[in-house]
């Protein structure tokens, strides 16, 4: 066993983890941080996103004693400091960017790094930035909208596909 210690959501905290233990094992069961969603365990999904120092990764292939020392956001992270929904999880809720929503914590981490990166996205470059997350029930359209909507863009003229 391994003692790591880490900064979760802004809160310091610390467990026992066996090397093998990845890093969504380590927030869901050890932190009982569950909107973080193990979809594939092959990191094709992206059910799994959630920020590395930063960055987004895919937590269900990075192990927990790896980040020892980091810092680590997830989908529970996202909210205001109220509980309220973040911009960007109201976005997806106001432009219907969910259906069961399995891949919505994956989805609203990886736009989260995108605005970061490029506050003022396209439409295509939402598209190419999202390719690693995969949705089964939206057809990505309503998605795309949410992430333009959260960057303050105006998206009535967006046709529906």
């Amino acid at each position: 066993m391994t003692k790591v210690t880490m900064t979760v959501n802004g809160k310091a905290v610390s467990g026992e983890v066996e090397g093998r233990t990845l890093l969504v094992s380590f927030l869901r069961e050890g932190l009982g941080l569950t909107g973080t969603h193990v979809g594939c365990d092959t990191s094709q999904c992206g059910a799994c996103v959630v920020h590395v120092n930063g960055q987004p990764a895919k937590s269900c292939t990075a192990f927990a004693a790896d980040l020892d020392g980091a810092s680590i956001t997830t989908i529970e992270g996202m909210a205001n400091a109220d509980g309220s929904l973040g911009t960007i999880q109201q976005a997806f809720q106001d432009h219907h960017g969910l259906q069961c929503g399995f891949c919505t914590p994956g989805m609203v981490m990886s736009s989260a790094a995108l605005l970061a990166e490029n506050p003022k996205p396209t439409e295509m470059e939402v598209r190419h930035y999202l390719e690693g997350n995969i949705c089964r029930c939206t057809g990505y359209h309503n998605i795309v909208k949410a992430v333009l909507a959260a960057s303050g863009q105006d998206v009535s003229k967006i046709a529906a596909e």
